[in-house]
């Protein structure tokens, strides 16, 4: 099968995903997609004539993001009428998938050149707007296969597997930190571009704003659980609780211990990201020089309450397709959904934490869900350059049950 290039990969800076609160609010989801298609090929000198296709993810295709956003995306970019799109939806893990499928474009030989990519304005459509719930109101399949909301999953997943409140708050604080480095180092500058107001061409913002560097544990552990009221719903269909039903599901558990805040779950952004990838054949024939390269994709499932525990399966999938183990991945991003989310994952690979989340994660810069994957793909291969390092593994959990997972692999 013949090699997917990454020539280049592109994102805006994540704006706080509250209407009128956040820089980006007032700028339409389908402009903040095609900024980045325009960023991504502008760096590269690749003509949009010759892009066979776009593949964007993202979650809540209802309103704003509706009516296939990745064709709308193209269009509002100014790209030729001939540019087809594409938009998926695998949660949180839409827009990795999406650069998974342009990646598949190439690597078949149907296509020359692809973009991946994703985009999610959660402050214009909030999350839930699609109306679907967990499991899209039916009640034959709720019937044999219940699914309770991510955060009481992670919650029972903290339970489980005996992880504290203060460990993920620690989690958490690390996350911050490791950003705020990132952000006063400039290391997120290679993929990152100002996003402009589409009327006037003015800047509205060009770094996160979503980061609190000043968090500290005491701050984090005065916080709330998010998740003990929902926890308390009646939602069964003999009124049962929520937790409940989780732990007729897991009852060796005994009791969830709701650990999460709204200081150690991702935060709620806007954002958008594109990645181009190209064959060796045209590469070669452009006189490019790609960046990386994807070295191997996987997705896996999992028991659908617990819900978030595919990455680890999901990244044993694609290191074996690889060829490959765990000690030979120099950096790992895994999403931070929540914060128990990469320590369960790190603790079923047995990955070294020096290694992962190095410029921190979604508890400090926030979760686009449609564009985070795409997000992580390009800061992994930032980082990569800027240490010299040669391989990287992004993987994100999924609402329902799946994990996604790609390796990337620099081109010297």
């Amino acid at each position: 099968m013949a090699d997917a290039l990454i020539i280049d990969a592109v994102r805006t800076p994540r704006g706080r995903g509250k209407r009128g609160k956040g820089a980006l609010t007032e700028i339409h989801p389908q402009e903040l997609l095609a900024q980045a298609l325009r960023h991504v090929l502008e760096r590269s000198g690749v003509p949009a004539s010759d892009v066979d296709d776009v593949v964007a993810g993202c979650v809540s295709q209802v309103g704003e993001q509706g009516a296939n956003i990745a064709r709308n995306a193209v269009l509002a970019a100014d790209w030729p009428d001939g540019v087809t799109a594409t938009t998926v939806n695998r949660f949180c893990g839409s827009g990795l998938q999406a650069v998974n499928f342009a990646a598949m474009g190439v690597m078949s030989g149907a296509q020359q050149v692809a973009v991946g990519g994703g985009v999610e304005s959660m402050s214009r459509v909030p999350i839930g707007s699609d109306g679907g719930g967990t499991d899209g109101g039916n009640v034959h399949l709720r019937e044999r296969v219940f699914q309770v909301p991510q955060g009481i999953s992670a919650d029972l997943i903290a339970s489980r597997e005996g992880i504290s409140r203060e460990e993920v708050d620690a989690f958490a604080l690390t996350s911050q930190q490791r950003a705020a480095v990132a952000q006063r180092e400039c290391r997120f500058s290679t993929s990152l571009f100002p996003v402009v107001d589409p009327a006037t061409g003015t800047a509205v913002l060009s770094e996160d704003e979503f980061p609190r560097p000043s968090t500290t544990l005491a701050a984090l552990a005065a916080l709330p659980p998010s998740f003990a009221e929902l926890g308390a719903l009646a939602a069964g269909p003999r009124g049962e609780t929520l937790d409940a039903l989780a732990l007729a599901r897991y009852p060796e558990v005994g009791a969830i211990r709701h650990v999460h805040t709204a200081g150690n779950s991702s935060g709620i952004v806007d954002g958008a990201a594109a990645v181009l990838l190209a064959s060796a054949q045209y590469v070669r024939a452009h006189g490019l020089r790609p960046r990386a390269r994807i070295r191997a994709m996987a997705t896996a499932g999992a028991e659908p309450l617990i819900m978030l525990t595919a990455p680890a399966p999901a990244s044993r999938k694609a290191l074996a397709a690889a060829g490959m183990a765990v000690g030979d991945i120099d950096l790992w991003e895994i999403n931070e959904a929540f914060a128990v989310v990469p320590l369960q994952t790190m603790r079923t690979l047995d990955i070294d934490p020096a290694r992962v989340n190095v410029n921190g994660g979604a508890i400090a810069l926030g979760h686009p869900l449609g564009a985070t994957g795409a997000m992580l793909l390009g800061t992994a291969l930032d980082e990569l350059e800027r240490r010299d390092l040669g391989t990287a593994l992004i993987t994100l959990c999924i609402g329902g049950g799946q994990g996604v997972a790609t390796i990337i692999e620099r081109e010297r």
